[in-house]
């Protein structure tokens, strides 16, 4: 029988777009949802995010019962759980963007504006960047070094060293993947990513944390 994956349809994501990579890398039954019981019953679970940390934020939890069935099936079923841009971001502690607003606090940390340290650096960080893993013990085997395609204004910004699967460089290094247990996040979008982002969400299907 084939694994059920639901993509979680909260109004804030390229749901289709992700799909369409997903099935590309050898998903089988990918289900876009907002539907607390599909969401338990599935074995793996994509976020994606596409928007401000606010509005993502609030749309997710705007949806009776979805965030607690996405924490009993990823904290006590052990789903794997893939979280995709503002997807990845929502893991975090809290975003400042449009004002200060609690992430789902699985990874921590804040989501802040990335500084221009240099004029000659523009933000949002957007186009083809280089992801560099870091040597880490979760989630470290789906991600490859290799180029991404990227955009964003705001960034990860990790409490711990040790969540950081990745990292990218633009001014100065920036989050590009984090990861704990049966969590990954992603900053980069696998699904505009060609080859490179369409091998990682494989790996992610095989994945058994």
């Amino acid at each position: 029988m084939a694994e059920t994956l639901a993509l979680i349809d909260y109004g804030a994501g390229n749901l289709h777009s992700v799909a369409n990579a997903l099935r590309t890398a050898g998903a089988e039954a990918v289900t876009l949802t907002a539907d607390p019981m599909v969401v338990r019953a599935a074995d793996r679970i994509v976020l994606p995010g596409v928007g401000s940390f606010k509005a993502c934020a609030e749309g997710l939890r705007a949806i009776p019962g979805l965030v607690e069935a996405m924490e009993e099936r990823v904290f006590v079923g052990g789903a794997p759980f893939l979280g995709i841009c503002v997807g990845m971001q929502l893991l975090a502690t809290t975003g400042v963007e449009h004002g200060v607003t609690p992430g789902l606090g699985w990874i921590g940390g804040e989501v802040r504006l990335i500084e221009r340290t240099d004029p000659a650096i523009k933000v949002p960080h957007m186009g083809w960047n280089d992801v560099v893993p870091t040597h880490h013990a979760d989630g470290a085997a789906l991600i490859a070094h290799g180029e991404a395609y990227f955009l964003h204004s705001y960034h990860f910004a990790a409490d711990e060293g040790r969540d950081i699967a990745a990292m990218t460089d633009h001014g100065g290094g920036l989050v590009a993947a984090v990861a704990r247990d049966n969590l990954v996040g992603v900053q980069f979008h696998p699904e505009k990513s060609q080859a490179y982002g369409l091998e990682m969400l494989a790996r992610f299907l095989e994945w058994k944390p």
